[in-house]
């Protein structure tokens, strides 16, 4: 089964239905797709009363991906607000635990920070990871290019199947040691991801140190139906691979990640079923 999905589920004006209000964006949301990729948890561990309100909003079938507190990859700056490491594991495990009774947590997202390179020490870093959520799925997904470099690229893929990791395929713009290739391998027989940052390679790099600015524009990015076309073709090899293939566009700063799904799901002929029933076609076309 392929499930295409959004990064987030507040910043998409087209599947919002006239008459909704902000507290509905998710409800409206789950009637387009799938699947969504929870970010809010990468900022905050996320308070269990937020976790069982977005349970009770979303249909039985929909999955959440929910990314890894910053904390937890290396991304946070300066003091953690936990005594220990243990702690916010356990907080982090404790937040989504109602998903994954609930049977809607698809996978947790690591992704690791740009400077996060191939050696040992971060090689250990991600068995930790492991032992620390040992009964969830993983998908841990890399942004520094040595991981795939020359011979690395068969070892990082075989160190993720050996420890039972969902491998991130990425979509991204090349620019430099800061972004990954395109490696269309799936690490396991039941799951696999991709996730779809667009092709910016101007606004890929924050060169002006202004990171507010810098967010606005490099997920700026509307991919062509010629790119489309390539992306499906990874999916498919990715299908032959693994039983699901679990796909989200996160090319939000210009609106175009919706669409671009929609296109991509048109294109291939798949209808969901099973969905929140309240819909707009973002398309203009009667339902």
């Amino acid at each position: 089964m392929i499930q295409i999905g959004l990064t987030g589920w507040g910043d998409h004006p087209a599947v919002y239905h006239p008459s909704s209000n902000a507290r509905e964006k998710l409800i409206d949301y789950s009637s387009h797709f799938p699947i969504v990729e929870l970010d809010a948890s990468f900022y905050a561990i996320q308070p269990e009363r937020n976790i069982r309100k977005w349970i009770a909003e979303t249909p039985d079938t929909f999955q959440f991906i929910v990314k890894a507190y910053q904390g937890m990859t290396g991304h946070h700056r300066g003091k953690l607000p936990y005594s220990s490491p243990e702690e916010m594991f356990n907080e982090f495990k404790l937040s989504i635990g109602p998903m994954k009774e609930a049977g809607k947590l698809a996978m947790v997202l690591v992704q690791f920070p740009p400077w996060f390179d191939c050696r040992k020490e971060n090689v250990d870093q991600i068995r930790y990871i492991r032992q620390q959520l040992e009964d969830y799925d993983i998908a841990i997904e890399f942004r520094h290019q040595s991981w795939y470099t020359g011979a690395m690229r068969e070892k990082t893929v075989q160190f993720l199947e050996d420890l039972n990791f969902i491998h991130t395929v990425c979509d991204e713009p090349q620019s430099g040691e800061g972004s990954v290739p395109l490696v269309a391998i799936a690490t396991r027989r039941d799951k696999s991801f991709i996730r779809l940052h667009g092709r910016n390679v101007n606004g890929w790099r924050n060169t002006t140190g202004d990171n507010e600015a810098w967010r606005k524009v490099r997920y700026l990015y509307n991919y062509t139906d010629a790119e489309l076309t390539e992306i499906q073709q990874v999916i498919h090899k990715l299908q032959r691979e693994s039983e699901n293939v679990f796909v989200v566009f996160n090319n939000n700063s210009g609106g175009h990640a919706a669409e671009n799904a929609k296109r991509l799901q048109k294109m291939m002929g798949i209808v969901y079923e099973r969905l929140t029933p309240k819909q707009l076609n973002i398309f203009g076309e009667e339902l």
